[in-house]
């Protein structure tokens, strides 16, 4: 049977994706990307904000009417927008065959099979269980970078996040479980490894007894052909002198890291529920950059938190100028319901978020252009991720810039290359977010 995967959301839910797509072609699926020749149809969701909300509808809207005008025999929806509103779904979708929960993706071939044989299927297990598959995920991202999701869930409660009641607890995957997937994810031709989690600076307190992410880190290091270790989503009242030091002294490591702070107002920090301060954002950058001194810094902000005032904003904006992150971006406040923030005094028009957001990105814009010409002249280790058409020239990244999210460098050569292959280049112009470069000598390792 012919099967539609569509994956909707982070990072961490594409990782749930895979899982999936890998129980399915073990039982003999055939992946398509063709709608009209799908038998089943799954859509893993996404409602983390009103924008991913809308778009998870909407594909699940698109989706039934294949389901049922065309050759769709099943229609499965799973993922956070499942979790959360599966009695709607079940309600004003009756197209919808089947519905898992955030911890039940491992019964997505039952689903299927009963979907198919004409039965509705329902699956919501505890919220705090951590799934134990270990087979082989279908890698989606071109083989050449990989997930891998270290952490299930969170105990953080911000006041304007609706995730731990999707999904769950913090929950550490066992170390065990990680290196097996990582080694078989290096098989597959991952050379970059990206750790993610909703946080992952505490991987292990709650199963060690302390935080062990700098273990887990030197463990993956030794893992042959892994090329580059990134890590993402790093709360910063949780980075520590262990992990630091790590960083900076395993080759493989990327001295990146990626370290939502929302804000730097104290007021909105206490209100947003955030376990810092101003003082200690500076701190914990200022020592980051002190050992790491070529360390990139990635953040996110909201901009038009219920309460946020112009002072607000015009201290956030000196914040950013004074910081000088090496990649930044603004969300505008979504209130989902259910949380705390959504029921604050003081909500802020849709135009001023829109338009505090796009102050702070132009002023971005410019830090990011200067930090860019500064690396000219330099000479930069890149993966190369495609090739431009009709030209002499690839697009690649270094170390600086994790997939998806961040910028690129455009690589001008007359060789032949491949998509994961490192070469040294030398570069000579910048753009906003992006650079340019020539290959000086091609790189293997």
């Amino acid at each position: 049977m012919k099967l539609l995967f569509i994956s909707l959301g982070c990072d961490k839910n594409l990782v749930d994706s895979e899982e999936m797509l890998g129980i399915l072609t073990e039982h003999g699926f055939e992946i398509t990307d063709d709608e009209t020749q799908a038998d089943v149809i799954v859509i893993n969701t996404c409602c983390f904000i009103n924008d991913a909300k809308e778009e998870s509808v909407n594909t699940i809207l698109e989706m039934a009417q294949y389901r049922k005008e065309g050759s769709c025999k099943a229609l499965i929806v799973t993922g956070c927008m499942a979790q959360r509103y599966k009695n709607e779904i079940i309600e004003e979708i009756p197209e919808v065959d089947a519905i898992l929960g955030t911890t039940s993706y491992e019964e997505i071939f039952k689903a299927v099979e009963e979907a198919v044989r004409g039965n509705h299927f329902r699956e919501f297990r505890d919220i705090d269980y951590l799934p134990e598959r270990t087979g082989k995920r279908v890698l989606t991202t071109g083989g050449h970078f990989g997930y891998l999701k270290i952490a299930e869930g969170c105990d953080k409660h911000c006041t304007y996040c609706i995730i731990p009641r999707l999904r769950g607890r913090y929950r550490s995957v066992p170390m065990e479980r990680l290196i097996a997937q990582a080694q078989d994810m290096a098989q597959q031709g991952v050379r970059e490894l990206i750790l993610v989690a909703q946080e992952t600076t505490i991987y292990g307190t709650d199963i060690y007894g302390k935080k062990s992410l700098h273990i887990l880190l030197k463990e993956l290091c030794k893992i042959s052909g892994i090329r580059w270790i990134r890590i993402l989503y790093c709360y910063p009242e949780e980075i520590y002198e262990e992990l630091i030091q790590t960083i900076r002294e395993e080759k493989k490591i990327c001295h990146y890291l990626d370290i939502p702070i929302q804000h730097c107002s104290d007021r909105i920090l206490k209100r947003m529920g955030r376990r810092t301060t101003r003082a200690e954002l500076i701190k914990i950058i200022g020592r980051l950059r002190e050992v790491i001194p070529d360390i990139v810094l990635r953040t996110t902000l909201i901009s038009g938190f219920p309460g946020e005032t112009q002072e607000d904003h015009e201290e956030l904006m000196e914040f950013v100028d004074e910081m000088e992150f090496d990649r930044l971006g603004v969300f505008t406040y979504s209130a989902e319901e259910d949380t705390p923030a959504a029921l604050m005094d003081d909500q802020i028009p849709e135009e001023i978020k829109e338009e505090r957001r796009n102050q702070i990105m132009e002023l971005q814009q410019e830090i990011s252009y200067d930090k860019g010409s500064d690396r000219i002249g330099q000479e930069m280790l890149v993966m190369i991720e495609g090739k431009v058409a009709d030209e002499n020239a690839y697009i690649g990244r270094t170390y600086a810039d994790a997939p998806k999210v961040d910028g690129y460098i455009f690589v001008q050569t007359g060789e032949l290359l491949m998509t994961g292959d490192f070469v040294k280049v030398h570069v000579t112009g910048a753009l906003e977010y992006d650079l340019i470069g020539d290959v000086t000598d091609e790189y293997t390792e």
